[in-house]
């Protein structure tokens, strides 16, 4: 490959490919879900229960930095329908860190952690030159029974494509904490406040375990590169195409008053909190029906296509334009700012 400055952001999908996956050589009979595109968890051969394992890394938030590091793995391992049961986290701060820094970090998850149900196990905890602002990578576990975790590369021409809550959720709420002041000249008091309260709502816990019970074809949580970044990658995963529906993808005015004053795209912007889910058309009236029973907003998007088509995307106007893969998520046109 040619030499090149990469940008902010997770990498493109097929330079991770080439100077990432293709280098992992060594495989163990063990594992039954290895690295890809778009595949977050691993999943390990424990004999009559599988382990499902996904690990991630907090970079984008500072001030919410604890409690979204339980989460965003949580997510993770519940995209395959299974319940998290524990957590590990490396903590790296930058020099001139202090005591309080380190607490109110750590009181952050611990209370993240109990509403997820999941107990921090361990971890590492460092003070290093190597950072000028907190990172916290996390790995969360699950158990399954064997051979029972959701696998978006079971999608089939005609399955429905759900969404969970609203677009771009969790970068609304890193953009409502960290950039308060700079965006109290576009939003009311109670707009900001709302925006900030959006990060109450980043587990996907409870709708991957009502999904993963039903039956799905997939499922992924809405991290970097948005909605439509999640459903490229599904795509890319099972080899089908889709066909999305612009008008249907709800977006939160205050996400939408947010995008503006930043140039961003909602559609591309980390929601953390928001799931899509496929599932076969006869599960769908279920799939609702629970969702609503317990609250979650779950709206039908889209619907999987011929295998080798295009990710598509239809507007208002009638108008068809091809999904391009994910790049840098669009919560650094911000944090570069």
């Amino acid at each position: 490959m040619k030499e090149q400055i990469l940008p902010v952001g997770k990498l493109d999908s097929d330079i991770l490919k080439e100077i990432v996956f293709d280098k992992i050589t060594f495989k163990r009979e063990e594992v039954k879900t290895r690295p890809g595109i778009g595949e977050d968890c691993a999943v390990v051969d424990f004999g009559a229960y599988d382990c499902v394992i996904s690990t991630d890394p907090i970079t984008a938030s500072v001030k919410d930095i604890g409690r979204l590091s339980i989460h965003i793995s949580c997510n993770d391992v519940a995209s395959n329908g299974v319940e998290p049961l524990g957590i590990l986290l490396a903590v790296m701060l930058p020099v001139g860190s202090t005591t309080s820094d380190v607490g109110c970090i750590m009181e952050q998850a611990a209370r993240a952690a109990e509403l997820c149900g999941v107990e921090i196990m361990g971890g590492h905890t460092e003070i290093t030159p190597a950072v000028n602002q907190p990172v916290i990578v996390s790995t969360a576990l699950g158990r399954a029974v064997a051979d029972t975790s959701a696998k978006a590369e079971d999608m089939k021409n005609g399955d429905l494509i759900y969404m969970t809550k609203t677009a771009g959720l969790e970068g609304t709420g890193i953009l409502a904490c960290d950039f308060a002041d700079d965006l109290s000249t576009v939003l009311t008091a109670e707009e900001l406040a709302h925006a900030k309260a959006m990060l109450d709502c980043v587990s996907v816990v409870r709708e991957g375990i009502i999904a993963g019970r039903i039956g799905t074809h997939g499922m992924h949580d809405i991290t970097e590169g948005g909605v439509l970044g999640a459903v490229w990658e599904m795509c890319r995963i099972c080899g089908k195409g889709a066909k999305l529906y612009e008008s249907e993808i709800r977006v939160e005015e205050v996400t939408k008053k947010i995008c503006a004053y930043y140039g961003m795209n909602p559609l591309r912007l980390i929601s953390s909190g928001s799931m899509v889910i496929v599932v076969e058309p006869d599960k769908a009236a279920q799939l609702e029906s629970e969702m609503r029973e317990a609250g979650i907003l779950c709206t039908c998007i889209g619907e999987v296509t011929d295998a080798g088509g295009k990710v598509l995307i239809g507007d208002e106007q009638g108008q068809t334009r091809e999904i391009s893969p994910p790049a840098s998520d669009e919560i650094y046109k911000a944090v570069r700012r």
